[in-house]
């Protein structure tokens, strides 16, 4: 869960120099790098949140916004698998997180992460399992592989990738994602969203780097490092 944010070019802040020589050449040469500038960095806005739509078209548990943005993320992604999860209360929309300052995790990214980012406001989730790779051995947990499944209430994940076999009910798609009502997570204005009634997604995969919830149950915890990560 992060926040979305501008993107803006150094071009932006450049001074006009009120003494530009004489003759409009001067003028125009001076000038010209600003304003290519700008008009990148527009095409950069523009073209930012669609990227991360083309993932969010698929929706899964995720979500940001409101909630992921209270803490800077470390950077380190992490995968959550499960054989089901069901949900009521569904919303999906772009986002940005953004890592702690100088954080050695930021490598080539500016130390943001493009997201999706997804709530749902209960599920219920079977035979999970949660993996960080930590460099030549993994914390593993899992939970739920009993009667009882885990629960969440107020769940929210960023993603950067998602997979499995999903089925929404009453679903829209092209909410504005400040306007959502279902799951009780607004995203940034401007932004293209989806929400449904109710989400079910059997084998669900995602590589993930935040996750929040008001409410997380986990019967069955087991905590522990492994050689592997989650199947």
């Amino acid at each position: 869960m992060a926040s979305s944010s501008d993107i803006t070019s150094s071009a932006d802040n450049i001074p006009e120099n009120p003494e530009s020589g004489s003759g409009s050449e001067a003028s125009d040469t001076t000038d010209a790098p600003a304003r290519r500038g700008r008009v990148r960095a527009r095409r950069a806005a523009v073209m930012a949140v669609p990227a991360t739509l083309v993932a969010g078209a698929l929706a899964v548990l995720t979500a940001e916004g409101a909630l992921g943005v209270q803490f800077a993320i470390s950077g380190m992604p992490f995968t959550v698998t499960a054989t089901e999860l069901n949900g009521t209360g569904f919303e999906q929309f772009g986002g940005l997180d953004s890592m702690a300052p100088g954080s050695p995790n930021e490598g080539d990214t500016g130390g943001q992460v493009l997201v999706v980012t997804s709530a749902i406001k209960n599920a219920t989730l079977t035979k999970l399992c949660q993996s960080v790779d930590l460099g030549g051995t993994n914390l593993l947990i899992t939970a739920g592989g009993g009667a009882e499944k885990v629960s969440a209430t107020d769940l929210t994940t960023d993603s950067t990738e998602l997979s499995g076999d999903a089925a929404f009910g009453n679903i829209e798609i092209g909410n504005d994602a400040s306007t959502l009502t279902k799951a009780g997570v607004k995203g940034p204005i401007g932004v293209f969203s989806q929400q449904a009634d109710t989400v079910r997604i059997a084998n669900l995969r995602q590589t993930n780097y935040a996750t929040t919830a008001g409410v997380f149950r986990l019967p069955g915890l087991k905590l522990r490092f492994s050689s592997t990560g989650c199947p």
